[in-house]
């Protein structure tokens, strides 16, 4: 028996020390295979001569779109995967603890009871009962006899103590035990979107980088001309007319920790302070400000309390694009200010310059 609880000490201190292994950052993994083949798009520069035509850098941009729409989603699915491995390793901290802290328990009250039966031993193993039935003093026998009540409650509760603290180790190790394969399949998780991200990036800069120089700024022109079409059309709805709301205290201390990252670029997974993702911008914004709000997008849009486009005040989130994928704070006068993709930096844009989700507000 004591080496099985004992074992139970020892694996509080092994998952301890796994913890550390399971904590460190993900680490890049190879790719498994080839990706499911896609529509080839024309290489501008597979012949000198003919330089790319503006409907063949639009289907660049569009494929260009869709990688790095890809790659944010990926982003959000590794940062949800590491949000929670970071809270079931500290729960599983939390349990290791408790299993070297019951042993403890255990093992002193096991002392205890040993103490006890020594000391039946070394009275002729006469139980207290008999051999006060044998005193001749009635006092004496009255006084023995509470002494012994109390005894006998003491060694109940004492085996009650031992019973309870070893279901307590039992159910502890189990406990132990679906928390590390919870965070084995997390860590997983968060690999399997760690390669998905890294894998969509690399080709979207793949096929940026077989541009020639004239067809980047003309790819640029054309980003800059769509995204001013969309925002003129959003503005034109008249939805400023309506749009009155003020900042908060807190938002306005949102926006300003925001703001203050304009520069920083964009790297996918962080939060700050050197560089951000957009939901790392966001959630960071509002850290700052005092008030917690979950790491991705797509939680924040489940999770916190929406409100209509009209209504909407500097501090918001925008939230963008049907599958939530990334996010923007407002700041005011038809702006947000955002972390936009890999190979940016954190930036002000017309809030109407991609397909608006919704709008949800972390102050509510």
């Amino acid at each position: 028996m004591r080496t099985g609880t004992r074992g139970l000490a020892a694996l509080g201190v092994s998952v301890v020390c796994a913890i550390t292994v399971l904590a460190v950052p993900g680490t890049a993994f190879a790719d498994p295979g080839p990706s499911p083949a896609r529509t080839a798009v024309p290489s501008p520069s597979a012949t000198a001569a003919a330089p790319a035509t503006d409907g063949e850098l639009e289907a660049v941009r569009a494929r260009l779109d869709r990688l790095y729409r890809e790659a944010a989603v990926a982003t959000d699915e590794y940062n949800a995967a590491e949000e929670k491995a970071e809270k079931q390793s500290a729960e599983l901290v939390a349990l290791a603890k408790k299993i070297v802290d019951g042993q403890r328990e255990l093992d002193e009250l096991r002392e205890r009871a040993g103490a006890a039966a020594r000391a039946q031993y070394r009275g002729g193993g006469l139980p207290d009962e008999a051999r006060l039935m044998l005193s001749e003093d009635p006092g004496e026998f009255l006084d023995g006899t509470g002494r012994v009540l109390q005894g006998q409650r003491a060694t109940k509760g004492l085996l009650a103590r031992l019973a309870r603290t070893q279901q307590d180790l039992k159910t502890y190790a189990a406990d132990a035990s679906a928390q590390w394969q919870k965070l084995e399949a997390n860590r997983e998780a968060k690999a399997t979107a760690q390669r998905r991200t890294e894998k969509r990036i690399a080709a979207a800069k793949k096929l940026e980088s077989a541009l020639e120089k004239e067809e980047k700024e003309r790819l640029a022109r054309l980003e800059r001309q769509a995204a001013q079409e969309a925002q003129t059309a959003w503005l034109d709805s008249g939805i400023l007319d309506k749009v009155a709301g003020r900042a908060t205290e807190q938002g306005a201390k949102a926006v300003a920790y925001a703001t203050a990252q304009i520069g920083k670029p964009y790297v996918w997974g962080a939060e700050g302070p050197e560089s951000f993702d957009c939901s790392g911008l966001t959630s960071g914004a509002w850290a700052a400000a005092g008030r917690t709000v979950p790491r991705t997008s797509q939680e924040q849009w489940r999770r916190l309390p929406h409100v209509g486009t009209g209504e909407m005040r500097p501090g918001d989130l925008i939230i963008y694009f049907e599958d939530a994928s990334h996010v923007g704070m407002y700041v005011g006068d038809g702006r947000i200010v955002h972390a936009p993709r890999p190979g940016r930096t954190v930036t002000l844009a017309g809030a109407g310059t991609m397909p608006i989700l919704g709008v949800v507000r972390p102050d509510a």
